[in-house]
């Protein structure tokens, strides 16, 4: 059930940022990101209806609207259904990830993880990205991030709503493969646990980083290989931190973290590396991993990334990291 002879390529594009995450971007600026990623040889795209209240869906429909459909893959994913409504984006209630889409469009965002809301979703998702069909489809976010104490009834009524409807448009050919997006371990290792119906991949998002692995490690991504489940790393750069930026889980980056960027920060200054090669590289090691798809909203960050998984990166660096800790001893490394 792998994904990957469908991924085009390991290096993918995240469009949650289009939506507008932490600053209102220009249509222009977003256009142009996409067209980079396009120029830059990327080949796959990610989205979702609650980047942005469909704003991600729409500025990448627009840009891709006009390539061949037979040269790219897309993904996007399912569990709220945007309506016409509008609400104030920043008194939505977002569990740990308040204020995320605070300047995305207006319209209603309401969780549905059924199977009539996932039909509805997927129908409004290929009118947004001017397409006839998806790739992909992930049910969004089932898990503690979002729902609390409550998200183990979020992810019984997907696993009976959403997973079945899409495991049955896999069987009939109307998609390639489907599976779950998430922020956390546990709902994936819950559905690797079941005897059915049984997903193609999953994308998870900030749980194998450079700054946060040891989870993963443990069991999903055994278990996934096992299973010839692949995985997509979303989030390589872990909301921002890795790359520059001062955001880490979507917020703003506490103190230990920062500091374990700079210590990372400095043993790849001492070894030549570049920090986004070590971070895509590293989450691209482990053998379950199919692809990564680190997000942009700038198109000269899209050439950084494609330089970053070509960068050759010396051993010693990773020797580097482990005897300093900052990588799990288990942790699979690149090889030259």
């Amino acid at each position: 059930m792998s994904i990957t002879s469908s991924l085009p390529g390991k290096l993918g594009f995240g469009t949650a940022p289009l939506g507008n995450m932490f600053r209102a971007i220009p249509d222009e600026e977003a256009a142009a990101t996409v067209q980079a990623a396009w120029d830059n040889g990327i080949r796959y795209f990610d989205t979702a209806p609650f980047y942005g209240a469909g704003l991600a869906e729409i500025r990448l429909g627009d840009v891709l609207a006009d390539r061949p459909r037979d040269e790219y893959a897309l993904s996007t994913k399912v569990g709220r259904i945007i309506l016409d409504e509008v609400e104030d984006p920043a008194s939505r209630d977002l569990g740990e990830k308040g204020g995320i889409f605070e300047h995305g469009r207006p319209n209603k965002i309401v969780p549905d993880y059924s199977a009539d809301a996932t039909i509805r979703s997927i129908e409004d998702s290929l009118k947004r990205l001017r397409t006839d069909r998806l790739d992909f489809v992930w049910v969004h976010d089932v898990a503690q991030d979002f729902y609390g104490d409550e998200w183990v009834a979020a992810y019984e009524s997907a696993r009976t709503g959403a997973f079945r409807v899409l495991q049955k448009l896999r069987d009939e050919g109307v998609i390639k493969g489907w599976g779950l997006g998430v922020n956390k371990v546990e709902p994936l290792e819950m559905t690797l646990d079941l005897d059915e119906p049984k997903p193609d991949g999953f994308l998870l998002a900030g749980r194998y980083t450079l700054l946060d692995h040891d989870r993963a490690l443990q069991r999903l991504l055994p278990a996934a290989e096992a299973q010839d489940v692949d995985i997509v790393a979303g989030g390589p750069y872990s909301s921002g931190i890795l790359a520059g930026g001062q955001h880490f889980e979507y917020q703003k980056a506490p103190a230990a973290i920062i500091d374990k960027v700079e210590r990372i920060k400095s043993l790849a200054a001492q070894n030549g590396v570049s920090i986004k090669a070590a971070a895509l590289q590293f989450s691209l090691a482990h053998p379950a991993v199919a692809a990564t798809i680190p997000g942009a909203t700038r198109p000269s960050r899209i050439a950084e990334d494609v330089a970053a998984l070509n960068e050759t990166v010396p051993a010693a660096f990773w020797e580097a990291l482990r005897a300093e800790e900052l990588i799990a001893p288990n942790a699979p490394v690149p090889t030259a």
